[in-house]
């Protein structure tokens, strides 16, 4: 396993929410879709045979004026269409009993929706993948690489540079993947998809959350808007905004602060001048740009682009971290068709 940085999953895949998601709002029948509701399912079960820790704290997604009521009704029978079949409309009475400070007027409850510790559930795919003969090469990063009579020969940087021959590559560099799909000689260059960051900053909350459900507003056009996400301890966190960036950036604008308190006001009126602080920020490696319609993930095998033994992922971003194990056994599958 190649690294390029000096720990694993430093960068998309810790850099999120942390939710489990039930698999909602993606297109029926995409991989999305598909890898999200049977990987959500696999996860709740690594995660109990495993030791990862976890909460099924559920989620609420709010409808704060009258004419959003309809749109809850679609996103109902949109996650029919996804065979998440759990979703129950609830009142606004019912949604304040759950949530005393939650203002809506109506919402949908999620049950299936948790949340989860990002880092253990690494370090357990880690610890099964060396148990299983893998070896960690951190500071590692692939810089080229060059088709070789039915094999890849990478480039690998670093403090002790190296080559390595392998039969089978699979990339999964998030952020990077393009990259070094397109510096492998021999790869066709047309079959590298564009690549776009979609940073997505976040704001904590002093105090401890009075909320012990996931709360989301109705979706936007360029998102599901800042919604409230919970950590283990119960510590509030509310994001992403979207920015567009040309450049890796993790740094968050103390100025956002202002979108972020009229964005939570629509639910939770409650929230006090002072009470938010930057987080962190995250980056999604996207398919497309922001006049464009959102993108699948994509499992790309020998199939697509004719290099026997490479296996390359393209815009793993939300929801990954849920359906990673079901991607990893698509690419297991692809790998051993290879």
């Amino acid at each position: 396993m190649l690294e390029a940085a000096g720990a694993i999953g430093t960068e998309t895949s810790s850099r999120n929410s942390e939710v489990i998601h039930a698999g909602i709002y993606y297109a029926p029948g995409s991989l999305k879709a598909v890898s999200c509701v049977s990987g959500r399912q696999l996860l709740y079960r690594y995660c109990d045979e495993h030791g990862v820790a976890y909460r099924r704290c559920g989620k609420l997604i709010v409808a704060t004026e009258e004419a959003q009521i309809a749109t809850l009704h679609a996103i109902r029978a949109h996650a029919a269409a996804n065979s998440v079949t759990d979703l129950r409309l609830v009142t606004a009475a019912e949604a304040r009993a759950l949530e005393p400070e939650l203002r809506c007027v109506a919402a949908l409850l999620s049950p299936s929706t948790g949340i989860i510790d990002s880092h253990g559930l690494m370090l357990a795919y880690q610890g099964e993948a060396e148990d299983h003969g893998a070896m960690l090469a951190l500071h590692s990063p692939v810089i080229g690489g060059a088709v070789q009579n039915g094999a890849i020969m990478l480039e690998v940087g670093g403090a002790e540079p190296m080559q390595l021959l392998a039969r089978t590559v699979v990339n999964s560099a998030g952020l990077h993947a393009q990259r070094v799909a397109a510096a492998v000689h021999g790869f066709p260059p047309d079959k590298v998809p564009g690549s776009f960051f979609a940073k997505g900053n976040y704001f904590g909350l002093s105090g401890r959350s009075p909320f012990k459900h996931l709360i989301y507003p109705v979706p936007e056009a360029a998102g599901l808007g800042v919604h409230l996400t919970l950590d283990l301890a119960g510590q509030a966190r509310f994001g992403p905004d979207v920015e567009w960036i040309a450049e890796i950036d993790y740094d968050v604008d103390l100025r956002r602060a202002d979108g972020f308190y009229r964005a939570i006001r629509g639910y939770w009126p409650g929230l006090r001048d002072g009470q938010l602080a930057p987080a962190y920020a995250g980056i999604r490696p996207k398919l497309g740009g922001p006049d464009q319609p959102a993108s699948d993930f994509v499992i790309q095998g020998p199939q697509q682009h004719g290099v026997a033994g490479l296996v390359n992922l393209f815009g793993i971003e939300s929801p990954g971290l849920t359906a990673s194990l079901a991607l990893a056994g698509q690419v297991t599958r692809i790998a051993l068709a290879a």
